[in-house]
């Protein structure tokens, strides 16, 4: 069970409502968000613009979000994520991409990806050294998006790299091997989905969490008969949301017990005893990477929340404008 977003993000000039879809996203599209998909995160008015410049010759250029809110501690497999409310073209996405500068505390490679024409992520080629402070100074003052519009602020967020906690999910052992910093800590038992509706294979790095998350197999289109067998509306606790499209680590009333002695699926969802998934929860962060194998399901795409390290390195790349880059020193 899990819960789809329309859009997420941390909102920069006007409030974002989080309007979707609640459920286990074990159906629908193998790709989610689209050309316009919206940075995970929680809506928010963290950003402090710079004061306006003279007004350039066209409407402005504006910015959605940008993710991760500053202030805010995340874990290595974060990305930057920068959504604009009006395409960006082709053409202009090299001058972008200079003016959205990232600095960080130690140098570290990484480069920009474009999702469409309206999202552009940043990630490193490996993960975020922990301990690593990071800037993202997006100065789109003047500015051109290639559509005809400008730029008129500038925007920092600065964040910080948290411990390196990790989740690897086994589907078909039916566990999860969690560590800190290289240690292991612990290994829980789980329930990944069934083979009617199959979780995500690849790497997720936590979009947010939750304490309750009401879901229901309708929203995502799995089943609106409340006769059917794979019919749910519930409200169900300790949620770390893994994709946009719907996919959570959490508890569910229908598999008390998961593990390899009941093996019940779920409904794309990752299950977790009630104990376990509080525990969890109180453990991750948002941009620590949970890994799934085993699954027959593809990786998640990489714009589906922050799935960006199911793209091999050569294949971000290919969704730049400028190429793989070092940070500026912080």
């Amino acid at each position: 069970m899990g819960r789809r977003k329309s859009g997420i993000g941390i909102a920069l000039l006007t409030s974002v409502v989080l309007l979707g879809a609640s459920a286990c996203g074990g159906g629908g599209s193998d790709k989610a968000g689209g050309d316009n998909a919206k940075a995970p995160g929680k809506a928010s008015t963290s950003a402090s613009p710079s004061p306006s410049p003279t007004k350039p010759a066209g409407p402005p250029m504006l910015l959605d979000t940008i993710t991760p809110q500053t202030g805010t501690t995340v874990g290595v497999a974060m990305p930057i994520s920068v959504v604009f409310t009006n395409p960006v073209g082709a053409k202009a996405r090299a001058t972008v991409e200079k003016h959205l500068k990232v600095s960080a505390s130690q140098p570290v490679a990484g480069a920009w990806h474009w999702f469409g024409d309206r999202r552009a992520d940043w990630r490193p080629k490996a993960y975020w050294p922990s301990g690593t402070t990071v800037r993202i100074d997006a100065d789109m003052k003047g500015v051109a998006n290639g559509n005809g519009r400008y730029g008129v602020r500038s925007y920092t967020h600065t964040f910080k790299i948290g411990d390196d906690v990790r989740a690897d999910v086994s589907v078909t052992g039916h566990t999860m091997k969690v560590t800190r910093n290289g240690a292991a800590v612990r290994t829980l038992s789980i329930n990944a989905g069934s083979a009617q509706y199959p979780t995500w294979n690849g790497t997720m790095a936590v979009i947010d969490k939750q304490e309750k998350v009401h879901m229901t197999s309708c929203s995502v289109g799995i089943s609106c008969d409340k006769g059917s067998p794979n019919y749910y509306d519930l409200t169900l606790p300790w949620d770390v949301h893994l994709t946009q499209s719907g996919t959570y680590v959490h508890y569910s009333t229908g598999d008390p017990n998961p593990g390899s002695g009941s093996a019940r699926g779920s409904h794309g969802c990752v299950h977790l005893s009630l104990s376990d998934a509080k525990w969890f929860y109180g453990q991750v962060k948002q941009g620590d990477p949970v890994t799934i194998t085993g699954s027959p399901r593809a990786k998640a795409s990489a714009d589906n929340g922050y799935a960006g390290f199911n793209l091999g390195w050569d294949q971000w790349l290919a969704g730049s404008a400028s190429g793989e880059g070092t940070t500026a020193t912080l």
